[in-house]
């Protein structure tokens, strides 16, 4: 009997510990097939999706910058050559690597790695200096290619490493199928991107403060006279959406326009009411009004039909498992911890956040340098990514050197299945806890109640 007792204590204990991986995410990789299935049980079959305008452009998407959410897109995976919407990229990374104050020297090269008379430049000489953050203004805002050029030796040393920086980054923040060949976007059959890789980048971009702070200005700006030019320099935005300018639209702030004859018209822009902050990028517009037009067309519509809305840790527990605990050496050996990040998801007005399930996306990081596994994961309505978290396990024991023995590669590929482990039902399994506990009250009475038994005819034989 003290032997039963003991063992309902430790399956109590175990039932305890079940309960809180119900409850937490870790059981992601448990739960998670290497197709990115869904978790959970949602009936999405009623979903639906906000009607979008018609476009002209080739290839386009628009994001929600803060969620990852993805509004609308049309052949937004689709190479595409970027033009001077490049020159974000150059930017960001300048402001990641140097000091507004620093100065660049411009190079021969520099200098002679554009076309005067038909490339945007300021006419920069060899020789001449600006600071970062004049040269900064000059790109971004009249798009000048010698300026990419030269900011680029400034960080790398070669314009050579800093495409390696540019490639890298791109990776980086979740570009998919992008290749920078240039800083400027000057037309190279290796210089290539997608909409949706661009709007990756935008999103790194859009979170900079100092490049939203540059990029936003919508008035003139003018780099003094240098030690090459006894002249002043006024310039202002290209982009036409805008305070004063023939697309203006109130909510924009800020983006970069693009031509060249291979890419047609392209242009990224950032902006923000009412507490969303939206980004849309359209490639291949057959002329300089479209992709305006097309851009306001689709800000409009994702302000009027879509919502932010919170996720608690709960939420995301729930979206992750509904009724089973997953047993295995991973749980049991090791000391585990886990970092979710998640907090909000872009929905649609007329849906609701319970209709909303979990992947896996399809381009997560597994990674084990330091015995840790990340995971990125996708939140869906119906079909639509509305949203992005990034999950990670780390381990405390100090002789793991590798979690990654606890899950099985299906393939050469990136693709992961998780270890096998003994699925059972929770309410299965309080059942027969419950179970057990009622049989051994009753066997805990019965026995009590024949010991008494036994006493009081003891007693009897001894007063007779």
């Amino acid at each position: 009997m003290f032997r039963f007792k003991n063992y309902l204590k430790r399956a109590a204990a175990l039932l305890g510990a079940a309960a809180l991986l119900v409850s937490s995410p870790i059981q992601t990789f448990a739960a998670l097939s290497s197709t990115g299935s869904v978790v959970s049980s949602v009936d999405t079959s009623s979903t639906t999706w906000p009607s979008a305008p018609d476009v002209s452009a080739g290839s386009c998407i628009l994001i929600d910058a803060d969620t990852g959410s993805i509004l609308y897109e049309k052949n937004a995976y689709e190479k595409c050559y970027p033009a001077s919407t490049t020159k974000i990229l150059t930017g960001l990374l300048t402001i990641e690597n140097c000091s507004m104050s620093d100065i660049v020297t411009f190079s021969k090269e520099a200098v002679e790695s554009v076309n005067i008379t038909e490339d945007a430049n300021l006419g920069t000489k060899e020789g001449e200096q600006y600071t970062v953050e004049q040269a900064l203004y000059g790109m971004l805002l009249y798009s000048a290619n010698e300026i990419a050029y030269g900011l680029a030796e400034h960080v790398a040393g070669d314009l050579e490493s800093f495409v390696d920086m540019m490639n890298a980054k791109a990776s980086e923040v979740g570009a998919l199928n992008t290749h920078f060949a240039n800083a400027s976007g000057l037309f190279d059959q290796n210089h290539y991107t997608t909409a949706y890789d661009m709007a990756m980048i935008a999103r790194a971009c859009y979170n900079n403060a100092t490049f939203v702070s540059i990029d936003s200005t919508y008035t003139t700006y003018t780099i003094p006279a240098t030690n090459k030019t006894d002249t002043a320099r006024t310039f202002k935005h290209r982009h036409k959406m805008l305070y004063g300018r023939e697309y203006y639209y109130e909510y924009c702030k800020g983006g970069k326009t693009g031509f060249t004859d291979e890419s047609q018209y392209t242009l990224v822009t950032f902006a923000e009411k009412d507490g969303m902050r939206l980004i849309c990028v359209t490639f291949q517009e057959p002329d300089d009004a479209s992709r305006f037009v097309d851009t306001k067309a689709l800000f409009e519509w994702g302000f009027e039909n879509f919502t932010k809305t919170t996720t608690s840790s709960s939420n995301i527990s729930s979206l992750l498992t509904n009724d089973t605990i997953y047993t295995s050496d991973v749980f049991t050996s090791r000391a585990l911890n886990y970092n979710l990040t998640a907090s909000f998801i872009t929905i649609p007005n007329s849906g609701s956040s319970s209709d909303v399930t979990v992947a896996i996306d399809d381009n997560y990081d597994l990674t084990n340098d330091n015995g840790d596994l990340t995971v990125h994961l996708k939140y869906l309505f119906g079909e639509n990514v509305v949203g992005t978290t990034t999950l990670t396990i780390s381990s405390n024991d100090s002789t793991n050197t590798s979690l990654l023995p606890y899950l099985e590669e299906s393939d050469s590929s990136s693709n992961y299945t998780a270890k096998k482990c003994l699925r059972i039902n929770l309410w299965i399994l309080l059942g027969v806890i419950a179970f057990a506990i009622i049989l051994a009250f009753v066997i805990k009475n019965y026995n009590s109640n024949s010991r008494r038994r036994r006493r009081h005819a003891s007693k009897r034989k001894l007063r007779f």
